[in-house]
């Protein structure tokens, strides 16, 4: 059976009565023995379920729900390690999918975009508290100068620019598009146009390709393959193999640094981009989902509603979600990472009701 779509008042009655624990602050150290794969070839050191004492028949259970959800990659790491690494049906082209086939991140992409900006400040390319117009020029939106001059790259992080959302094309950022509805900072509202132009500034900031700077920042230290593409549906899509999506995550579980050395090296950038970044919607960083919050905005909804992300999945879990179900977990409190891409029937921006049901799944499988 196909995953069903539930409309945003059933998803917040669904979750209005369920509760997760905050989680901390910061990440907590991690397991000093993490591995990581060679930066070239295929090797990659593996475990398996039944040394980590997990359920192998509810394994099984959740290898039938991704199957019939339209699945094409699934990954779990532990310490670095695959533990699990399953490859269904055709990619794109209409080839059996494996660990060679790319496919698009979505929204997933932002965190690596969150990730990229602070690699960029850290470098001297940016600041994330300098105003937008600062890389774009003035006149980048309809708004009076004034209330542009208030917009600034953290407000892009964080959405909370203020510009209008109400839009025929949430993916328009061309300035007829961007029109003033409160000041920057005074509204939470997952709207793509203010997230998309972030390629633009770092393009200007930069000066090379957001491909060009993407491979000499993070893909050539940590052995990560992928293109930014540009298509008649969208723009700034990123496209890449599940093995990359879980370099990327593995990076993430250990705070910005892959095998000693540091590709985001700011810490406190890092410690930022992972917690709450605005009052708004504390479940929500810097382009990142947060679990284990108290309350929580949707994507395309005003409603702060008393919930987690992900009320099935471990409170201390961040995650970069996309729209299809493309997923990019990272668990520190687990040494963890779970990668999903494929397709779902749900058309939700961010299917958050999938996420949660994999990971009671997921839950069951692991146990205590």
């Amino acid at each position: 059976m196909k995953y069903l779509y539930f409309p945003i008042t059933v998803w917040i009655i669904l979750l209005s009565s369920c509760t997760s624990p905050d989680n901390s602050d910061n990440i907590e150290d991690l397991n000093e023995f993490t591995y990581f794969p060679p930066i070239t070839g295929t090797n990659w050191e593996t475990t398996t379920p039944s040394t980590l004492g997990w359920n192998t028949q509810k394994l099984n259970e959740l290898h039938t729900f991704l199957e019939t959800n339209e699945t094409r990659a699934f990954i779990v790491l532990v310490d670095g390690k695959v533990v699990v690494e399953e490859y269904w049906n055709n990619d794109l082209l209409g080839q059996p999918f494996d660990m060679n086939s790319n496919w698009y991140w979505a929204s997933a992409a932002k965190s690596l975009t969150a990730t990229l900006i602070g690699i960029a400040q850290e470098e001297g390319f940016l600041n994330i508290n300098d105003k937008t117009s600062e890389y774009l020029g003035t006149g980048w939106t309809s708004m009076p100068q004034d209330k542009e001059d208030l917009i600034t790259i953290k407000n892009h992080l964080t959405f909370t620019t203020g510009i209008d959302f109400n839009v025929t094309n949430e993916d328009c950022y061309a300035p007829s598009c961007f029109n003033y509805l409160v000041d920057a900072g005074n509204e939470w509202y997952y709207h793509n146009g203010t997230y998309l132009i972030t390629h633009d500034i770092l393009e200007a900031a930069t000066g090379v390709t957001n491909n060009e700077f993407t491979t000499t920042a993070i893909k050539d230290k940590i052995g990560m393959s992928g293109l930014w593409v540009n298509t008649a549906q969208s723009s700034n899509l990123f496209f890449s193999n599940a093995r990359s999506a879980a370099r990327f995550g593995l990076l993430t579980l250990n705070q910005g640094t892959w095998d000693g050395t540091a590709v985001l090296g700011d810490s406190n950038y890092f410690t930022a981009m992972i917690n709450t970044s605005q009052p708004i919607n504390e479940s929500y960083g810097y382009l990142w989902w947060l679990n284990g919050k108290n309350s929580l905005r949707f994507p395309g909804s005003t409603a702060t509603i008393p919930s987690a992300v992900t009320p099935a999945g471990p409170s201390d879990m961040i995650s970069a979600l996309g729209k299809d179900g493309q997923f990019i977990d990272v668990v520190p409190s687990l040494n963890m990472v779970v990668i999903r891409m494929g397709g779902s029937s749900a058309q939700e921006p961010v299917p958050v009701l999938f996420h949660d049901e994999m990971w009671q799944k997921i839950t069951e499988m692991i146990g205590n």
